[in-house]
């Protein structure tokens, strides 16, 4: 099974976004993201985490895991929340699409356990001009 962990960070809300997101096979790190991905808002970032993530796994078969500490993301995501903002309804629209016919869970886990996925958020946030 794969193990993807995102985060996504916002430098004021709004304001400078990042994303971050590691991905683990069998215990060990096989790809890791950080990026800049402009101005916006924490669940913008949140969810862009999750969209990247996916986006470099989309060939991958079997069972895939999701963990972020944002628990609206994965309420939403595990469609237990309803998405009434329409920049965000886009965004759940891309996820998705991106997780048709796959084996993909989305899992809340506590911030200590996603440590490094929150690192390189802010680290992509960080490194915007």
């Amino acid at each position: 099974m794969l193990i993807i962990y995102t985060d996504g960070c916002c430098l004021g809300n709004p304001g400078k976004m990042g994303i971050g997101a590691v991905i683990q096979k069998d215990g060990k790190t096989i790809n890791e993201v950080s990026k800049f991905i402009g101005q916006g808002t924490n669940n913008i970032a949140e969810y862009e985490a999750v969209i990247k993530a996916l986006e470099g796994v989309k060939d991958v078969e079997g069972e895939i895991l999701v963990r972020s500490d944002s628990q609206l993301l994965v309420r939403q995501l595990n469609n237990e929340y309803k998405v009434k903002m329409p920049h965000l309804k886009k965004l759940k629209a891309q996820v998705d699409s991106l997780i048709l016919n796959k084996k993909i869970r989305f899992e809340h886990i506590p911030r200590e356990e996603n440590e490094r996925a929150d690192y390189l958020s802010k680290k992509g946030a960080e490194s915007g001009n």
